[in-house]
């Protein structure tokens, strides 16, 4: 090989030796995929279940192979001796992208104790410890990464940025841990920025791993920023339970407020405060607090429909555990009228919870439906029907009606007049929808009757209490509606007279004749309805007709009429005396018959 010298410009030869010896110290990059590797391994062995247990014992055995292949083992069988990756090694002739395996797997066979020891601390808090130590194991592993990609040099930059976000994530999931909230903000936002940079850089094929880890960052910083005094972090730490992205939000938010505001020990309902004992009951409530800004500030009505779905469950849960409270606290067995009293009034306030919750979440069913109506759009393969809003409003008069029927609250006039008053209007939207479909049904004079007890019902709820804005906004839409839908009602049982059918003649050629064709045989017409599986030829049963009545004689004098005697004719008289003759020489023989006189 033959170069020029710079200096003079003479060629100068230049052996294969020096060449390679020059392309030897100049090792290749090494290039190491960390989210998409982590990914595929956990969701091979173990974590698609969430079995930590299996996932760290598959980095153990796999840092055991790589270990023998790479030949950097930990002693013999008999002694050990600590050997780390270093620099030496990924900057050898023989350095490959293995090697950065070892400390990665060391990390997050680290991290998966650490999520297994969360698992069964649920039932043994002492184990917290052990899983912030075991936290600060894979972070310290995680950091060695990164310093081994930084020094040694031989890495990629691709490789270097994802060594960064995993290391920031791996420290802000210890600092979330220890509370350090600002800190670990801080390593999150720089893991999350890192990994918004990568997913954009790189192909479209290749950025699901990247952007599924950013979702999975969001609920723990929005929680940061909610301990650290964000209070709109708050209604999107429940929004993100409701689409099931966070899972322990009660607990999370129960203990960020008890450390701020105090734990909530009573509540106020209807002039009258009730002590809240059960935890799961303390928690619920804590949570409903923040209940109505984050379905207000959710996006579309089906992620209102999801949160609100959520806490019904957790109301649910809560009423459970009041329930099972009653029945095994010995305490509350003999306790006296006012204690019970006061259980039974939290009790009641639960279900009314519950059952405003449910309405609320019937009333946003009711909106989508009437919305996909509108727009003629179909939910769940089906186009919505008026029926289907008659079966929403049937449930929520259910809810109204189990309303009045809350335990204590029988006799309360205020009460039950408040319901009554809320009653109404939703019977008036029953009605209108009721009343469509009778009109389907062609059954006009029914829907006219409905759409008259509509607006009866209406007028009455717009001339009571009603405060609820959206409602009455409602009330006045459907009244327009009531007058509009009597119009169309009325134009369509004009139309079914038997003039629009000659009209429809005119312009169609079709004639369309309830008369059967033994009827009109005289007339010829172009009928398909003969052609069909059920012609119209003759009406069976045949109609009933009038007959003139036969006169019916009734022979009263006969009793008292006279007939003239005929004995003499017929010979009857002849045969009277020969047996008179007989009968009359035995008679005076023996002395009867004789007539006194």
């Amino acid at each position: 090989m033959v170069v020029l010298d710079g200096d003079s410009g003479d060629a100068k030869p230049i052996s294969t030796e020096e060449t390679e010896k020059e392309e030897v110290k100049s090792p290749r990059l090494l290039t190491l995929e960390i989210f998409r590797i982590t990914k595929d391994a956990q969701q091979q062995h173990g974590l698609r279940h969430g079995d930590y247990q299996r996932y760290r014992g598959y980095c153990s055995r796999r840092i055991r192979r790589l270990r023998k292949v790479l030949k950097i083992p930990q002693g013999d069988r008999r002694h050990y001796r600590r050997r780390d990756v270093t620099t030496v090694h990924l900057t050898a002739t023989s350095a490959e992208n293995r090697l950065l395996c070892v400390p990665l797997l060391q990390a997050e066979r680290a991290w998966a104790h650490a999520m297994q020891l969360r698992q069964e601390a649920n039932t043994e808090p002492r184990k917290k410890f052990h899983l912030v130590s075991r936290l600060k194991k894979a972070c310290a592993h995680a950091q060695t990464l990164l310093q081994l990609c930084e020094q040694s040099g031989v890495c990629d930059a691709r490789t270097q940025l994802e060594v960064g976000a995993y290391a920031a994530w791996l420290r802000g999931a210890l600092l979330v841990e220890l509370q350090q909230w600002r800190a670990a903000a801080e390593s999150l936002h720089r893991a999350q920025l890192v990994l918004d940079n990568l997913a954009a850089a790189l192909p479209i094929d290749e950025r699901a791993v990247y952007k599924q880890k950013v979702e999975e960052l969001k609920p723990s910083l929005r929680y940061c920023a909610y301990n650290i005094g964000d209070e709109s972090a708050a209604g999107d730490l429940v929004a993100m339970r409701g689409q099931g992205l966070i899972e322990n939000l009660d607990s999370l938010m129960a203990q960020a407020k008890e450390s701020r505001s105090g734990v909530m020990h009573e509540v106020e309902w209807r002039g009258r405060r009730v002590t809240v004992r059960p935890e799961k009951v303390r928690l619920f409530l804590i949570a409903l607090q923040d209940l109505d800004k984050s379905v207000a500030n959710a996006p579309d009505v089906q992620s209102k429909i999801d949160i609100l779905e959520n806490i019904l469950m957790d109301c649910k849960d809560a009423i459970s555990a009041l329930k099972d409270e009653i029945k095994s606290d010995p305490k509350l067995k003999s306790a006296s009228e006012a204690q019970m009293s006061s259980v039974n009034h939290l009790l009641s306030y639960l279900m009314y919870l519950r059952l405003m919750r449910t309405i609320e979440r019937n009333n946003l069913l009711v909106q989508q439906a009437e919305e996909a109506r509108k727009n003629n759009i179909q939910i769940d393969g089906k186009k919505v029907r008026p029926q289907d809003l008659t079966r929403l409003y049937e449930i929520i008069l259910q809810n109204f009606t189990e309303l009045q029927q809350l335990p204590g609250f029988e006799t309360d006039a205020a009460y039950q007049q408040e319901i009554e008053i809320q009653t109404k209007a939703y019977r008036a939207f029953r009605c209108y929808y009721i009343a469509q479909v009778l009109t389907t049904l062609r059954r006009f004079r029914e829907a006219l009757a409905m759409l008259e007890r509509c607006n009866n019902y209406t007028t009455e709820s717009l001339g009571s209490k009603l405060t609820e804005k959206p409602l009455i906004e409602k009330l006045q839409v459907l009244k327009k509606d009531i007058e509009s839908c009597k119009f169309e009602v009325h134009a369509d049982s004009v139309l079914e007279d038997d003039e629009e059918q000659d009209e429809d003649m005119k312009y169609t050629g079709k004639y369309k004749d309830k008369k059967p064709l033994v009827d009109r045989l005289d007339e010829y017409r172009e009928d398909t309805v003969v052609l069909t599986k059920n012609p119209n030829i003759y009406k069976m049963p045949p109609p009933m007709e009038a007959i003139p009545c036969k006169p019916l004689f009734f022979d009263l004098a006969c009793n008292f009429v006279e007939f003239p005697n005929l004995d003499d004719k017929t010979g009857a008289a002849d045969n009277k005396k020969q047996g008179a003759g007989l009968t009359g020489l035995v008679k005076g023989f023996l002395g009867w018959g004789k007539s006194d006189k």
